[in-house]
């Protein structure tokens, strides 16, 4: 009996236990429970506070997502619309609408016409958005570096391409960073939907998968488009850079070889100018040197540059024609610049008279170039008497000596002229005396000038066939209207002819007026003053007039 009541309070004392720990349990879960309500309340506000930054960052606001909504955006109006279309037809299937469907169809298709409308303004997203962004830039026609020049534009198009392959790099890179933020943003609403399990969180969740689905295929695409972009571009960069530099180093042997040609022209200019004495033999060999440098350099670039000299002949052979017209008077200069050159009827220093027309000039060749001759105007005869000017730079086309008088006063080293004074007598002057006087003057004051052209007159005859070498003074008389004309012909400085005309002119006359039996004659006239004219008789007129009869 002792140990069933013993049993009996045992169990009732276990049962007692056992109530006791079932209502601390039920403590503890409650507690439990709500603990773990308070961290998913709190995991849920930390986790839409980093959503948050995500959008207040704007990592994800770029060309990328902006295309993706405007695609979603116009997938969204054309799903509207068809739903539009489909609820439209069915009420149009109806045989007789009550007002309420009148109304809703009025309503349907105003919002259908809205719907096309926005519709419209995204029509660019409807086939592939994503094309623009990924199309590599146009890659245009490289420049062809063929000169010197050439290598600036090739510099500019390798800059240029550096800088559109580096915006397409970037625009791949920020394709990759756009989808690590979304899959950032995708766990971030898994963790929601897990914690929370709202509708709203799944629904984004499940939008964000689309499209971090479409990048990623579109960037499967972009990488292949890239890499071939790339090589593409790396090929065309590394063809230029070799045609520049083959460029560079054609430039760098012309250099040398310019650089050869100037030292020989440098040296060639320094023995002439201290080897040569006479100016004029030191003008003609500069002016050569001058020309053979230049055509060696011209040569030399253009042979360089030129890929096919046959191409220019060809050319130059059906241009030939047309050009010979349009400048036939630049070519017949040029053509007069071998004759004068070659021929040597004019060096530089030559006094020259060139007649054009009524026009004469005379002056001092100072320069022969390709298409003219440049001569200085001097005091001569023919400015005192014709021009009344002088001093004037002359330019003379090189075709004149073809078609117009060009006379050289100082040709083969000639450098005296014949020059003549004139002057009257009376009637019963002693003629003889006076020539002799002209003729011993113009002998005295000339004779240098005899000497000097005589010794080059000699030097020749073996160049040209001389019959008259008489250099001696000539003296002339003839008779004139009102008297005796002396002419007196002398040779003198063909450079100063009117300095020793007037030293000769005025000892002429002084001498002249010294002779009692020499009068210096002159146009004269008579006038015949009367203060009364007798009026003459009119009988003895009549008597004379019968007397002839």
């Amino acid at each position: 009996m002792r140990i069933f009541i013993a049993l009996i309070i045992s169990i009732t004392i276990s049962l007692w236990a056992e109530v006791d720990k079932n209502e601390s349990n039920k403590s503890n879960i409650s507690e439990i429970s709500s603990n773990l309500v308070n961290y998913n309340r709190e995991k849920e506000l930390q986790l839409l506070a980093k959503l948050e930054s995500l959008n207040v960052d704007k990592k994800l606001d770029n060309e990328w997502t902006n295309t993706y909504s405007a695609y979603k955006s116009h997938k969204q109006l054309l799903d509207k619309k068809e739903k539009i279309d489909r609820e439209i037809k069915r009420y149009k299937r109806l045989k007789s609408l009550t007002d309420k469907q009148k109304n809703r169809l009025k309503e349907l298709k105003k919002n259908l016409k809205v719907v096309k409308d926005k519709i419209n303004l995204v029509k660019d997203f409807e086939d592939d958005p994503f094309k623009p962004l990924v199309a590599p830039p146009i890659l245009t026609d490289a420049p062809s570096i063929t000169n010197p020049f050439s290598i600036i534009s090739g510099f500019s198009y390798i800059k240029e391409l550096k800088n559109r392959k580096d915006k397409y790099i970037n625009k791949y890179d920020t394709l990759n960073k756009t989808i690590f933020e979304l899959k950032s943003k995708e766990r971030t609403l898994e963790e929601l939907a897990k914690i929370t399990n709202k509708e709203s969180y799944k629904s984004s969740l499940k939008d964000i998968k689309d499209e971090i689905k479409q990048l990623l295929t579109i960037k499967d695409i972009f990488k292949t488009t890239k890499d071939i972009y790339l090589k593409r571009s790396s090929e065309i960069e590394a063809s230029l850079k070799k045609d520049i530099k083959r460029e560079f180093q054609k430039a760098l042997y012309i250099g040398i070889v310019a650089l050869v040609f100037l030292i020989f022209f440098i040296g060639s200019k320094y023995l002439t100018r201290k080897y040569l004495s006479d100016k004029d033999s030191y003008y003609t060999i500069n002016k050569a040197i001058n020309i053979i440098f230049i055509t060696l350099i011209l040569l030399t670039i253009t042979f360089a540059y030129l890929e096919n000299v046959s191409y220019l002949v060809t050319i130059l052979g059906f241009a030939s024609a047309g050009i010979a017209i349009a400048m036939k008077d630049w070519f017949m200069s040029l053509l007069g610049w071998f004759v004068i050159v070659i021929g040597g009827a004019i060096h530089v220093g030559d006094r020259i008279k060139v007649v054009r027309g009524n026009t004469e000039y005379v002056g001092d060749v100072v320069d022969i170039s390709l298409l003219r001759l440049t001569i200085q105007e001097d005091v001569t005869l023919t400015t005192y008497m014709h021009n009344r000017r002088a001093g004037r730079i002359i330019f003379v086309p090189n075709n004149y000596i073809f078609t117009d008088m060009i006379a050289n006063y100082s040709h083969s080293g000639l450098k005296t002229v014949w020059d003549g004074i004139d002057f009257y007598i009376t009637f019963d002057s002693n003629s003889i005396k006076a020539m002799n006087i002209a003729k011993n003057i113009a002998k005295q004051y000339s004779k240098g000038y005899t000497d000097i052209t005589r010794k080059q007159l000699n030097k020749l005859r073996s160049k040209y066939q001389l019959k008259n070498t008489n250099v001696e003074p000539r003296v002339f008389s003839f008779i004139e209207g009102y008297g005796m004309k002396v002419s007196v012909w002398y040779l003198t400085n063909a450079y100063a002819t009117l300095t020793l005309r007037s030293t000769i002119s005025n000892k002429i006359i002084e001498d002249i007026l010294k002779e009692k039996d020499i009068k210096m004659a002159y146009p004269t006239q008579s006038l015949l003053i009367n203060k009364s004219i007798p009026k003459p008789d009119l009988d003895i007129v009549e008597d004379n007039e019968t007397k002839e009869a």
